[in-house]
């Protein structure tokens, strides 16, 4: 278990799903002890009585422990999967032929056919595209379209089973990124009033746009996470994260997509680009794999976590490590120990971020300035008071190693900030004091929680 100053020294975050493994209080309160910054549920699975009471136990666990967790609400999206084989299951060898039939019924699939749920994927195909099934591990090439049925022979074979994923190489399918279960999913996370809402296979801005009209609508504040997984949202890369709140790297559909060895230079051009633009950035799928059943990670997922830190990632996050897992805490409690270590790098201590810019904003002129001014001066921490989490949220641009202390009266603001990196958010009623008392009794509160010691220096 960390200790409380270590949960406030590591500055990359962590988000964990929550699922099963994690659905007693005991392994609540393990788990946000071992490191966690933020939870995630997963709309592909579970009900939303499940949800509910999974954000409850989040709720009441953070308020025990004193500390603000995140809540981020995963949608589904537009997953292209197959129907179901009356066997459950089915073998393909390479040279097979194959059959993916929009006409057919759900649960008659069989060796040679099955149903297809998005019933416009014929429509989206021709002679020789290439179809990607259960996340890449088998691979179909299209012979003809023929009406609703879609003719195809394996290129590589594999075991097949109920429901699995579709995926077109190189992208190119119209299904829209909010699907009708999107819409219940959505309206249920805006009642349980949720920090962020992801936004799974947006292909642009317009996208985002769309349900973030629906949040208002639902009289909802969430902010939105654009999960980039479709080639096209790559192309249209800048115009999604100024459109969205933060950004998800999902890698999984994503190297379906674009190819497995194209992810890592397309990753590093996000993040960069996320940070260039004043937007978090999330990297997800796969980064602790093996300790879904093993309590020790390999030496690639260690490396994978290291180079998200180094390329100054706001968040890293676990999906089945922490929802199914055997090992969820031994899971959180590695990957915080990753990212501790590599923090003490001096390359993640300083930064030029925007130092050449002219700047338009006051407020944001400030906090640059601040930053700037802690980095080369003996200082213990940086304090940030805001309403919005804009100030603390421009100060986590920049490459430090001071913890950044964002106080806000609004929990919509403390929750957002639980993604941003070297930030911790704390409640701070500012109108409780007189103008002249705002200083101190935020050093009375840092004070209190042993944040700083009579004599250090801070910027604020």
């Amino acid at each position: 278990m960390l200790t409380h100053e270590e949960h406030y020294i590591r500055r990359t975050k962590i988000l964990a799903t929550l699922g099963p493994a994690t659905d007693n209080p005991e392994a609540m309160e393990r788990l946000l002890n071992a490191g966690v910054n933020c939870v995630r549920l997963n709309f592909s699975h579970g009900t939303h009585d499940d949800h509910q009471k999974r954000i409850e136990l989040v709720r009441s666990t953070a308020k025990k422990l004193n500390r603000v967790i995140g809540i981020l609400g995963d949608l589904q999206g537009p997953k292209i999967r197959i129907a179901k084989f009356i066997d459950g299951k089915i073998h393909l060898n390479s040279g097979d032929k194959f059959t993916l039939d929009a006409s057919m019924d759900s649960h008659a699939g069989t060796q040679h056919a099955v149903g297809i749920d998005y019933k416009e994927l014929p429509n989206d195909l021709k002679h020789n595209d290439i179809l990607l099934l259960n996340d890449g591990l088998l691979t179909f090439r299209v012979d003809k379209v023929d009406g609703p049925r879609v003719h195809c022979h394996v290129l590589q074979g594999g075991l097949l089973s109920n429901h699995k994923g579709i995926n077109k190489q190189g992208g190119g399918l119209s299904a829209k990124a909010l699907t009708e279960k999107d819409l219940e999913d959505l309206k249920f996370a805006v009642k349980m009033d949720v920090d962020y809402i992801a936004l799974s296979f947006p292909r642009n801005a317009d996208d985002i746009h769309e349900a973030r009209h629906l949040i208002s609508a639902a009289k909802g504040n969430s902010g939105i996470i654009a999960k980039i997984e479709r080639i096209e949202a790559v192309s249209a890369i800048d115009e999604i994260i100024m459109a969205s709140d933060g950004v998800m790297v999902a890698r999984g559909d994503l190297a379906v997509e674009i190819g497995d060895a194209e992810v890592p230079m397309v990753q590093k051009l996000i993040i960069q680009r996320a940070r260039t633009l004043d937007k978090p950035v999330i990297i997800a799928t796969q980064m602790m794999e093996s300790m879904i059943h093993h309590p020790v990670p390999t030496r690639a997922e260690v490396s994978d976590v290291a180079n998200a830190v180094l390329d100054h990632a706001d968040c890293v996050m676990c999906s089945a490590e922490t929802a199914t897992g055997d090992f969820p805490i031994e899971t959180i409690e590695s990957m915080a120990r990753v990212c501790r270590t590599v923090e003490k790098q001096p390359q993640t201590h300083h930064s030029k971020h925007r130092v050449e810019c002219q700047f338009k904003r006051i407020d944001e002129t400030i906090a640059m300035a601040t930053m700037y001014t802690a980095n080369h001066f003996d200082v213990r921490a940086v304090v940030a008071l805001s309403e919005s989490g804009a100030t603390p949220l421009w100060m986590s641009r920049i490459r430090t190693k001071l913890p950044i202390y964002g106080l806000s009266r609004f929990n919509r603001s403390l929750g957002k900030m639980t993604l941003y990196r070297g930030v911790y958010p704390i409640y701070f009623d500012v109108t409780q004091c007189t103008r002249d008392e705002v200083n101190q009794k935020a050093i009375d509160i840092l004070l209190q929680k042993n944040f700083l010691e009579k004599g250090d220096f801070f910027s604020s």
